[in-house]
């Protein structure tokens, strides 16, 4: 079974409010693009993903995630997060009305393609199932197998919404790269010791990260 993700960007402007512990206001965005970059570039490389849906309005973001091969998905709703992620799945699914579809954060920038597979590969046991994130509380990828549909609910306490609504949670380990996303500096020094992407090392080179 090969995928389509789903990955939602919030226009850079807006992004990584609370990596502020790390990166101020001028080099977040830049950080932000760059997270995403990696993330995609990781999500194409596994060989269970079909192909990757990017829901932005953000113009800069659009053209470098395109040019990695990404699918660029206009955010009409402009409602947040599960707005976006349901729009969306509704775009994926209106060519391809049974394609499995999964919903993928886009600040992964440790993602490991074979890392991946493995998360998606025990998704397809089940109609709806996900992966929380390394701090136990979230949700860094919510998976609808054919015929099933998504229903996201990202967002602070996340995991529990989606156990809540009949997902399964996936009890993997050795899957750190998928679990790690990065809101706040400590996440970041985490990602960077797991080893990022090109763009987020590159980037991460020019923050002074306190501990790093």
């Amino acid at each position: 079974m090969q995928w389509t993700l789903v990955v939602p960007l919030k226009p850079l402007v807006r992004a990584k409010s609370r990596l502020s512990d790390a990166a101020d206001d001028a080099v977040r965005p830049g950080l932000a693009l760059a997270f995403a970059q990696d993330t995609v570039a990781a999500a194409l490389a596994c060989p269970a993903v079909r192909d990757v849906a990017v829901v932005t309005d953000d113009d800069l973001a659009g053209r470098e995630l395109a040019a990695l091969g990404a699918r660029i998905v206009p955010d009409t709703p402009g409602a947040g997060l599960n707005a976006a992620l349901a729009h969306g799945e509704t775009v994926v699914r209106s060519s391809r009305p049974e394609q499995p579809v999964a919903a993928l954060n886009a600040d992964l920038p440790a993602l490991r393609p074979a890392e991946l597979a493995r998360v998606l590969d025990a998704a397809a046991a089940f109609p709806r199932a996900f992966l929380a994130d390394a701090a136990t509380l979230g949700t860094t990828l919510l998976a609808a197998s054919p015929g099933a549909p998504l229903l996201p609910a990202f967002g602070v306490g996340s995991r529990a919404r989606h156990r809540a609504s009949g997902a399964v949670e996936l009890p993997l380990d050795a899957v750190d790269s998928v679990r790690q996303d990065v809101d706040t500096g400590d996440d970041l020094r985490a990602a960077l010791a797991l080893g990022v992407g090109p763009r987020t090392a590159a980037a991460a080179a020019r923050l002074l990260i306190p501990g790093q």
